[in-house]
């Protein structure tokens, strides 16, 4: 089966390489699928999960915002952060999802900002569920 390369980059460094089959994930016009020969293309990608298909398995990764860029050939994700589901921290996750919740819940008396301690808990959610896929 033809395959095409992936580069999931953070300013960290690189996060992941490797020839997959199928990259699928959620940019803020919706959901991709991206094979092998895709017109090339630019897009902005939301919180969320970018999955790969290789050898018939799916493995999972938590981005948390960032680009796609897309070639016939490669598909390189300029994510702001991203965890493969063996790295993520679950109980450091968990973590940031109670403090989450709690600056949401004193927003009003606090005058804590909203959105950023929304954005703080979608991450924390998708990297929790990122996490649980990697036992399947």
């Amino acid at each position: 089966m033809k395959t095409i390369k992936v580069s999931v980059v953070t300013p960290d460094g690189p996060v992941y390489e490797s020839d997959v089959e199928m990259v699928s994930t959620k940019a803020q016009s919706g959901e991709l699928g991206i094979l092998p020969g895709h017109i090339p293309m630019v897009a902005p990608l939301q919180i969320g999960a970018v999955r790969l298909k290789k050898e018939g398995n799916m493995e999972f990764i938590a981005v948390s915002g960032g680009f796609l860029e897309v070639r016939p050939d490669q598909v390189t994700i300029l994510a702001q952060s991203a965890e493969t589901a063996s790295e993520i921290d679950v109980e450091r996750a968990l973590r940031a999802k109670e403090r989450a919740e709690q600056r949401m819940r004193e927003q009003k008396t606090a005058h804590i900002d909203f959105r950023r301690a929304e954005l703080a808990l979608q991450r924390a959610i998708n990297r929790l569920a990122v996490s649980e896929r990697r036992m399947l």
